[in-house]
């Protein structure tokens, strides 16, 4: 071998190992645990408040997580402090906190070569969980007592209604009345018949035969009585 080969395979391999250095060093700065990829939130879980520390570092870095509330003056009151382990579809860690509206927070986070605050800092809603649900709750609570009460004031009104029916039993009894117009009743029937004048023409005709059948018999005892003298 020459000088030259020597040299040129020296280049060679000083291309490749660079390149191979660079092509790592990519990898391993996007596998790298990073701030950005941690975030913070406030949420309402039912009536009560919580933060929720979310974890979508790749490269699966194991971590810790510290919440700290900042009160006036600067001074801090230290909320909780847990473990966490990302992935790269995201792993979420919760603190309880009742948190007050417009609160601010500081998240920090320390996992492999990450020991920063998360920027900017967590500033919690201006309307907090409970008097979402205090309100909703207040109209709920108003409506329901005003239908119970309204069936027992009802309810006294109830006795007045048999009062109705005792009358309409006092009206049965009167229903005696109802057989003294049975009779009157047979009496209009008659008079709608005409049997009160039917009466006096029958008995006028009757009286009439009567006085011609005595005339008759008077009549004839008289042409008897003549022929016997002749």
């Amino acid at each position: 071998m020459t000088r030259r080969s020597v040299r040129r395979s020296v280049r060679v391999l000083s291309v490749a190992s660079g390149s191979a250095a660079l092509v790592l060093g990519l990898s391993g700065s996007a596998l790298a645990c990073n701030i950005k990829d941690f975030s913070a939130e406030a949420r309402c879980d039912g009536d009560k408040g919580v933060i929720v520390v979310t974890d979508t570092d790749p490269s699966a870095a194991e971590g810790t997580v510290s919440v700290f509330l900042q009160g006036d003056g600067g001074v801090e009151t230290k909320v909780g402090e847990q473990p966490v382990k990302g992935a790269k579809e995201g792993v979420e860690v919760t603190f309880p906190e009742d948190w007050k509206p417009s609160a601010t927070y500081r998240v920090h986070i320390k996992a492999a070569n990450v020991d920063r605050d998360i920027k900017p800092d967590l500033v919690t809603p201006s309307t907090a969980c409970k008097k979402e649900e205090s309100e909703s709750a207040k109209p709920t609570a108003s409506t329901s007592p005003t239908p119970s009460s309204s069936p027992s004031k009802s309810a006294p009104a109830q006795p007045a209604s048999p009062a109705p029916s005792a009358s309409a039993s006092s009206s049965a009894p009167a229903g005696t009345s109802e057989n003294a117009p049975s009779p009157a009743a047979g009496d209009s029937n008659l008079a709608e018949t005409g049997a009160n004048s039917n009466t006096g023409l029958i008995a006028g005709i009757a009286a009439a035969l009567v006085a011609v059948g005595g005339g008759a018999v008077w009549f004839g005892m008289r042409r008897r009585g003549a022929s016997r003298h002749g």
